[in-house]
């Protein structure tokens, strides 16, 4: 068994380590390694140098492991349609499992592997100069933002004509910076949108005369939110809460809720008369990342007609998906 202190020696041999990385195991063991010398050199204060020493090669570790998986996701084929769930290609999590890796792992070492090269150097030679701690968490959010900068993914054509319409709107808070200087906003995770340009969507023209919206707002947007719903044609009639149980920053208050507000255009009354208890207390997963329990019921209430999902980040059976990031998840609705 490996000791702490033997973690350290074996670390004099770092580089060597890193170059000789050719497959997932290879990159886990020296993240392993990596992580225990730097917990022991934490413990007995051997100072931040080695800490920091520890930590750097287990970022390297990390962002070779992530460019594997992506390796790996190439190999299954990019493409994204719903064939792929009846021809046996394996699912990212597939992919995961096969590894031993758990999904979280998996998406903050991709998206560090996705760092273009000059910042992620920077970015640890600038940790080292402020004398900072050098951790995955902190790379991980400049990666984020470093690439939302990056981001030119453009979407489709909107077309077609659907009674349901599900959305999600990249809202834009106008917090560039995030809240109190740290890097938490929208704007530092994905492409956003002003009102005035999710109000020039042509959503109008993709409604049927008797169709229903589920749009996700947070509180900070409720009141302009109503000029889009406006904008698209749809008149509000109620809202579900999602209760996230676990907190979040905000300006006046430690958010822990979102709204789903429901909105129709003509006559769309659901379609079966179950009635859902308006507040669904769900624990909240990934930054903006919906529970599907919402999804079933809307779908429980309006099961007929053609449905489309806005702004959509998974692929899902049964409906039609379209938005300003690629889709790389291949699911089912519940």
């Amino acid at each position: 068994m490996k000791t702490p202190t033997n973690s350290l020696i074996k670390l004099d041999n770092a580089t060597k380590m890193l170059a000789e990385i050719r497959s997932i195991d290879d990159a886990k063991n020296l993240i392993d390694l990596a992580e225990a010398a730097r917990v022991y050199a934490k413990q007995v204060e051997l100072g931040l140098q080695a800490q920091n020493h520890a930590a750097e090669i287990k970022l390297r570790a990390q962002r070779r492991a992530g460019e594997i998986l992506d390796t790996l996701e190439g190999q299954q084929g990019k493409r994204t349609d719903i064939t792929l769930l009846h021809h046996g290609a394996k699912s990212k999590r597939d992919i995961y499992s096969d590894a031993g890796i758990a999904p979280v792992d998996a998406h903050r070492w991709q998206t560090i592997a996705k760092m273009p090269e000059e910042t992620f150097e920077q970015f640890i030679e600038q940790v080292k100069i402020d004398r900072g701690e050098l951790t995955t968490a902190g790379i991980y959010r400049e990666a984020r933002f470093e690439i939302g900068k990056l981001d030119k993914f453009e979407p489709p054509p909107l077309e077609g004509k659907y009674r349901v319409i599900y959305a999600d709107p990249p809202w834009k808070y106008g917090d560039p910076m995030g809240i109190a200087g740290y890097k938490v906003s929208a704007e530092m995770r994905y492409p956003v949108m002003s009102i005035e340009e999710l109000c020039a969507l042509p959503i109008i023209d993709l409604a049927e005369d008797n169709s229903v919206l589920f749009m996700w707002v947070t509180s900070p947007m409720l009141e302009e939110c109503f000029k889009v719903i406006n904008a698209w044609g749809f008149k509000y009639k109620t809202s579900f809460v999602w209760d996230k149980i676990k907190h979040n920053f905000g300006h006046y208050n430690s958010v822990r809720h979102e709204f789903l507000l429901l909105a129709t255009r003509g006559s769309c009354t659901p379609d079966i008369k179950d009635l859902f208890d308006s507040v669904q207390v769900i624990e909240r997963n990934n930054h903006s990342e919906k529970p599907e329990a919402f999804r079933t019921i809307v779908d429980r209430l309006y099961p007929r007609g053609n449905r489309i999902e806005l702004f959509a980040r998974q692929l899902i059976k049964g409906w039609e998906q379209w938005g300003n990031e690629p889709i790389n998840i291949i699911a089912e609705s519940p």
